[in-house]
């Protein structure tokens, strides 16, 4: 079961405010399992509560912090994690051929992955070092990147902040809900692909023919 590390979100919000909202977001963007949406929809309860914080600022700083997060982990799978997956990915049964058809699965589908994986707990921390791994460029990921962080920080933001603490009692449930969509549609995918394995993989060949190499 993923697990966040354990932190006391409404003591640090006191201590810190928006420079908390920001740090936490970003660094679960960049792979640590860091409770960066259940922060968001805190510091806006707590801003909707207390008026020691203005909601504008909350969901600008989740805003910022899921941005320069996402990138953050996109550059650490570009440029570390490709090398790794290349040198060592054959010992745990990542093949060339599978590697291929990952990054051509990321070409075709990416954005859409990028876009949405910030409303999905375990995407969230995962989706851009993915995106990197996979050489998904990065203007393309950082323009579905940042549509997906401003409408994540806006939605659960201003949310949060008009609804109070309902939203934060609905959020498991809502999350839990997203989660089974999301693996539905993996286990979805995960049957076309060993369905389809060779045509994929001609059609990957054929996107980048010979040795795989690194992506440009």
């Amino acid at each position: 079961m993923f697990r966040f590390i354990p932190i006391d979100i409404p003591h640090l919000l006191h201590l810190y405010g928006y420079w908390m909202v920001a740090a936490i977001v970003a660094l679960e963007g960049m792979g640590l399992p860091l409770p960066g949406e259940t922060t968001l929809v805190a510091a806006s309860i707590y801003a909707g509560t207390t008026g020691d914080l203005g909601i504008g600022p909350v969901v600008l700083a989740a805003f910022l912090g899921a941005v320069a997060g996402d990138n953050t982990g996109y550059w650490i799978g570009r440029l570390i994690g490709q090398g790794l997956i290349a040198g060592w990915g054959r010992h745990i049964g990542i093949t060339e051929r599978r590697l291929k058809i990952g990054q051509y699965l990321f070409w075709r589908h990416g954005g859409k992955v990028v876009f949405f994986a910030r409303f999905v707990a375990i995407l969230r921390a995962l989706a851009a070092l993915l995106a990197g791994i996979n050489g998904m460029p990065w203007r393309r990921f950082a323009a579905f990147n940042a549509g997906g962080c401003a409408l994540w920080a806006s939605v659960y933001g201003f949310g949060a902040y008009a609804a109070g603490n309902e939203l934060h009692h609905l959020s498991g449930p809502i999350a839990i809900a997203t989660s089974l969509v999301v693996v539905s549609g993996f286990a979805v995918g995960f049957v076309m692909l060993h369905r389809h394995g060779r045509r994929l993989a001609d059609e990957a060949e054929r996107w980048h023919p010979g040795p795989l190499g690194r992506l440009p």
